[in-house]
């Protein structure tokens, strides 16, 4: 089993993450590419103290970005992770 330190690497604030935690309880994670939906659960259960209800995931290809040159480099590929908490928990955005 990986650390909970491994699998999530962020918590996410954007315009749509803030508007969903204040309507629905839910919050956005960039978590690691290898990480499955249980050791998710497990690992924002662990640093949170919080009951997990769903977890959503999403692969991202990381996009292609030309230097000063004719050469392409890539940003790396990433995975986010939309989980949403039981009635009544939250999590301490400060």
């Amino acid at each position: 089993m990986k650390s909970p330190q491994m699998v999530i690497k962020s918590l996410e604030v954007t315009e749509k993450s803030t508007r969903l935690t204040g309507a629905e309880d839910k919050y956005f994670f960039t978590v690691n590419s290898s990480a499955n939906k249980v050791e998710i659960k497990q690992a924002i259960e662990q640093l949170f103290k919080v009951g997990v209800v769903k977890i959503n995931t999403m692969n991202y290809l990381g996009k292609k970005k030309r230097e000063r040159t004719a050469h392409y480099g890539k940003k790396s590929d990433w995975k986010r992770a939309v989980v949403t908490l039981k009635k009544g928990d939250k999590i301490d955005l400060e």
